[in-house]
Order: C-alpha cells, then structure tokens, then sequence
C-alpha cells in the first residue's frame, strides 16, 4: 500500500493537477512495489506480483483505478 499526499505552500500558487487527494491506493497482496510517480494527477505505481510485472494508473483525488497496464517482454 502506498500513502502520499502533497501540501501546497499558500504563499506559491499550486499549479493546475498539483492537488493530490488520495490516502491509499490498491495493490494486489504480495505485490512488491518498483516505482511510484505523481504527475498531471495521477498516481502511477509499477509493481512485480510474482512473475507479472504491471503498471497502475490512479486518479491523484480519488485513488480511482484509471487503467492497469501489463508489461511484457518481447
């Protein structure tokens, strides 16, 4: 499970999509987690569940599922 918020100074104005809403997101269990990146208000995690590596893009406020993409090799 990944946390991640993401304050804004009030002096600086946040750019449009910096605001993060999210508390968790969802992986499979047993999932390990090879990267994370929040970016344009999405949360994308790659993670490895055994042999399967996959990618999941989250709606930044949300958490929301927006797409699952498996990476294979060629």
């Amino acid at each position: 499970m990944i946390v991640y918020k993401s304050t804004q100074s009030p002096a600086t104005p946040a750019p449009s999509g910096a605001d993060y809403a999210l508390a968790a997101v969802k992986l499979p269990s047993g999932a390990e987690i090879v990267s994370a990146v929040a970016a344009d208000g999405r949360v994308s995690v790659t993670y490895r569940n055994g042999a399967t590596t996959s990618i999941r893009i989250f709606d930044g406020r949300t958490g929301e599922i927006l797409r699952e993409i498996p990476v294979i090799s060629e």
